[in-house]
């Protein structure tokens, strides 16, 4: 694990706290979800009896609820005893997932850039991480090339690991990408573990497709998701993991000796959202689109290139016209601006096409938005 100590994130919210900075770096809400699952979530711990070890797959309620979710929403029928963990997180998920399907040696895909813990649960499993870029099209969106794609396909590689909607770009994969992995996956037998934690939150009309659904991806697809961004509790840490039941049972057998179980009250809380407060999500998508368009239009007011995302909580800022390097603009932004972003290079396998972006996370209220706008366009930026 040697490289996977202080993080940027540490040192740009330490420099976001010094100087009492507008912090649009983390990804998490400043307001809570829906009132309704936090009720069920404070009887259970205060008179629900939910304070004991559940069962380490996950209590009932939210393996029927995620597979109730699965066969509402998208069709997919689920067994949820067999083919539907719940784990502490995604991110649990995720590397449980890379632990038990990917041995020494093998090559793990991955989209670049990645969410930051992919390359960490490689290293865990010693497997080998292999990126495969997205690049920008004519239209901004950072767009996959399949036949790249396909050419980083070697005899070592077992697993996908594909995040859809993307963090940190914003992009939502079109139905001609999802086949052109499907074919790649069916063609070279690969297990494809997906990220779908941002599945709700999608914008403009744009559909999230979950891969499983596509011809001959059933079996050999792995999605992961959670309550996090869905409900607004991303602290509650409380994720799952469902497929066939082969797949599912490899990830429990590692899960159970990493966390063995995630927290009762919570996984009876998340059940009850799934089930009754989908309404909620929808108005919840709503206003993010409305605070996207806000950074959006403040970002480029202040001289940013703005990228308008598909998905997920981030806005991807092209600042290379400034003349200046996004993560030394990152280091300097809080002290001379009151504003704190992540420098996108920092996601990436191959630094270099990203070292003039910055993401900007929109999941704040309004008026922390507006106020991080106007610190931006107050003064003129570094340049």
């Amino acid at each position: 694990m040697q490289g996977y100590g202080t993080t940027i994130f540490a040192a740009i919210t330490a420099l976001a706290a010094e100087h009492d900075a507008v912090n649009l770096g983390q990804g998490f809400p400043d307001s809570d979800g829906p009132p309704g699952m936090l009720a069920v979530a404070a009887q259970a711990l205060t008179g629900g009896g939910r304070n004991q070890y559940p069962p380490g797959p996950g209590i009932p309620e939210l393996r029927a609820a995620v597979a109730a979710q699965r066969a509402r929403d998208y069709g997919q029928e689920l067994d949820p005893n067999g083919e539907v963990l719940v784990t502490v997180g995604a991110t649990e998920a995720i590397s449980a997932a890379v632990l038990a399907l990917a041995e020494p040696g093998d090559e793990v895909l991955v989209l670049d850039p990645c969410y930051d813990s992919y390359a960490a649960a490689i290293s865990l499993a010693g497997a080998v991480r292999v990126s495969v870029p997205l690049r920008p099209d004519a239209d901004g969106r950072f767009a996959l090339d399949s036949d790249e794609l396909r050419a980083a396909v070697t005899p070592r590689t077992r697993v996908l690991l594909l995040n859809s909607p993307h963090n940190p770009t914003g992009t939502v994969l079109t139905t001609a990408e999802l086949e052109a992995v499907a074919a790649i996956a069916n063609d070279r037998d690969l297990t494809v573990v997906t990220d779908e934690v941002y599945e709700y939150l999608v914008y403009d009309g744009v559909r999230h497709q979950p891969l499983a659904l596509l011809d001959g991806m059933a079996e050999r697809t792995l999605s992961v998701s959670s309550a996090g961004k869905t409900f607004s509790v991303t602290g509650w840490k409380v994720g799952w993991a469902c497929g066939p039941r082969e797949l599912v049972s490899a990830v429990t057998t590692v899960k159970q000796f990493l966390t063995f179980t995630a927290n009762n009250a919570l996984q009876l809380a998340v059940a009850h959202a799934l089930d009754h407060e989908m309404d909620w999500v929808a108005g919840l998508r709503e206003s993010l689109q409305q605070r996207r368009d806000q950074l959006v239009s403040g970002l480029t007011e202040s001289g940013f290139v703005a990228h308008r995302p598909q998905g997920t909580y981030f806005v991807q800022a092209d600042v290379s016209a400034l003349g200046q390097d996004a993560r030394e603009l990152a280091l300097t932004l809080p002290a001379s601006h009151g504003v704190a972003a992540i420098p996108t290079a920092v996601f990436a396998a191959d630094p270099a096409p990203w070292t003039g972006y910055l993401r900007f996370a929109f999941c704040k209220q309004p008026a922390v938005l507006a106020e991080a706008v106007t610190r931006l366009t107050r003064a003129p930026l570094p340049g």
